[in-house]
């Protein structure tokens, strides 16, 4: 006889999942009894929420699917807005929710919450599991809905009595067969023809590199094909890592807080090819950033992308790394000198010197500096807020990573992220870039990282205020500052010395780059406070 928490263990255990990240309560508790038992590793983040940002950002380090548990009710509900991130960013999760006995359910007993009602806007799919001897079939199809396709979250909402429940025998299957679900990884063959035929006769081309290119593990190819091809790149903010940032064909990140040589470019060029970017509003704004004569070619594994946000001539709907691997096989092209040049020309002419405050750290430059201390293969996760973008415009990846919150800029997600990170990637540098608002938001996580010992460094732009909210009630709002302005509380090194954390405060630029080099050399973890000027721009 096997119970349904036990087959729920099992279950992990057959998908080969190492840890899980979350927080206990009443009806996920046979669940996390049986999860004692085995070798994975539950790791006890502060809040619900922190759960699915520690999967996601362990899921990225890794390529696999992040794993978060909560309880039911406000535990449930806490973990929402951490799924909803996932899903707007691609990240493969399982979230495994405990809810109330099956019998009760819709009686508003306590802690009920119809969690897979609340999340089926921004989940793949969603289970609420009503007989132990389905398990089986569920983790395995939930396991295989978020990590093939255009990735992301898959919630498996779980009653009490379902894990309390027996079945006689236990068997794993070995393959899935979901009915509607079929995702297309191979590109059509004669798109891919058209797309290079076009391109032959491109004088003025760029390839947008989308989120996609990396979590379809296509980094690689794709740098060969821009090497062999030689067409200018740009990105988007989830993009950026596609090419190393000092890479002559590389211009920078598109959009409104992105390069003006890189925005330059997509409104110049004659062929637009979008690899894996639905190009939001914060990359393409408006559909006036695009020649009315310019073709555009989309690449993506989800057709729903293709064609939402920008016109497309030529749709090519597969897995990222396939279509690359069908297109460098085939494509005879390089891009004209002319036109490598004319971009050359601009990112000369539309560099824009960094503005500075004395007595204050300047953080672009710092950021600069922080790419060549961090050790090949470092993971640079920029929480939301202005942060967010100098950390995207002035951070240089080569071979390493950059994580952040692209889709749906959740404040709060940096911290947690990196400890999934490191949990990955023990051997890495993690390093964890925020705003004095986002880590307030946060630094509970502080009690995770010194439990697990986790050589996690984080720095802190102290600003003391909400800056980019700041910003735009500057620009727009005639210097009105309503409720943004945080003052000078609370004494974050203090907080950081309360869990057991060195932390030190800086204020010039040559004492953070000597600190941080200090920091990065130590085995523990360590919070840098960077003051700066409340005025200092995004851009």
């Amino acid at each position: 006889m096997f119970s349904g928490a036990e087959i729920m263990v099992k279950c992990l255990q057959a998908e080969g999942v190492e840890i899980v990240f979350g927080y206990p309560g009443a009806v996920i508790c046979p669940f996390f009894d049986e999860l004692e038992k085995t070798d994975i590793r539950a790791v006890l983040v502060r809040q619900e929420q922190n759960a699915a940002h520690a999967a996601s950002g362990y899921a990225r380090a890794l390529s696999k699917v992040g794993v978060c548990v909560a309880t039911s009710g406000p535990g449930a509900l806490n973990m929402i807005t951490g799924i909803a991130t996932a899903y707007m960013d691609s990240i493969p999760l399982v979230a495994i929710t405990g809810q109330v006995k099956s019998d009760q359910l819709g009686r508003d007993v306590f802690q009920e919450a119809d969690i897979t009602g609340a999340c089926e806007s921004f989940v793949k799919h969603s289970y609420l599991v009503k007989d132990p001897a389905d398990l089986p079939r569920v983790f395995r199809e939930a396991f295989h809905i978020a990590s093939t396709g255009r990735p992301g979250p898959v919630l498996i909402d779980v009653p009490v009595d379902i894990q309390q429940g027996t079945v006689q025998e236990f068997a794993y299957p070995e393959k899935v067969n979901i009915i509607g679900y079929k995702p297309s990884v191979s590109g059509h063959p004669m798109q891919i023809r058209k797309a290079l035929e076009i391109l032959s006769s491109a004088q003025r081309p760029v390839i947008v590199a989308g989120g996609g290119v990396l979590t379809s593990g296509a980094k690689l190819r794709f740098r060969e094909f821009v090497g062999k091809t030689h067409i200018p790149v740009v990105s988007t903010m989830m993009g950026i890592g596609a090419m190393p940032s000092e890479d002559p064909l590389y211009v920078g990140m598109i959009g409104s807080h992105g390069k003006k040589a890189a925005n330059r470019v997509i409104h110049d060029s004659d062929l637009i090819i979008l690899c894996g970017a639905r190009v939001g509003d914060r990359a393409v704004s408006a559909p006036d950033q695009i020649a009315e004569n310019t073709t555009v070619i989309h690449i993506d594994i989800d057709p729903a992308e293709i064609g939402k946000n920008m016109k497309t001539n030529i749709p090519i709907v597969g897995d990222m790394k396939n279509v690359l691997n069908q297109m460098f096989k085939a494509v005879e092209y390089t891009a004209p000198q002319e036109w490598l040049d004319n971009i050359a020309r601009w990112q000369t002419e539309f560099t824009v010197p960094h503005k500075s405050f004395e007595g204050y750290v300047e953080p672009k430059s710092f950021l600069e500096k922080l790419s060549g201390m961090m050790r090949t293969k470092g993971i640079l996760i920029a929480d939301v807020g202005q942060n967010q973008i100098w950390c995207a415009n002035n951070y240089r990846v080569s071979d390493g990573r950059f994580f952040t919150s692209g889709g749906m800029g959740t404040m709060g997600y940096s911290v947690p992220a990196a400890v999934g990170a490191k949990f990955a990637r023990p051997n890495r540098d993690v390093v964890a870039v925020c705003g004095d608002g986002s880590f307030q938001m946060m630094f509970n996580e502080l009690a995770t990282i010194a439990q697990n010992h986790l050589n996690v460094k984080i720095i802190v732009m102290r600003n003391t205020v909400l800056g980019m909210v700041h910003e735009l009630q500057d620009m727009f709002y005639g210097s009105r500052y309503a409720v943004t302005e945080l003052e000078d509380k609370p004494d974050f090194g203090m907080i950081a010395q309360a869990y057991g954390i060195d932390a030190a405060y800086v204020s010039t630029n040559e004492e953070a780059e000597r600190t941080a080099k200090e920091m990065l050399k130590s085995d523990k973890p360590f919070v840098l406070i960077c003051n700066v000027h409340p005025d200092t721009p995004s851009r």
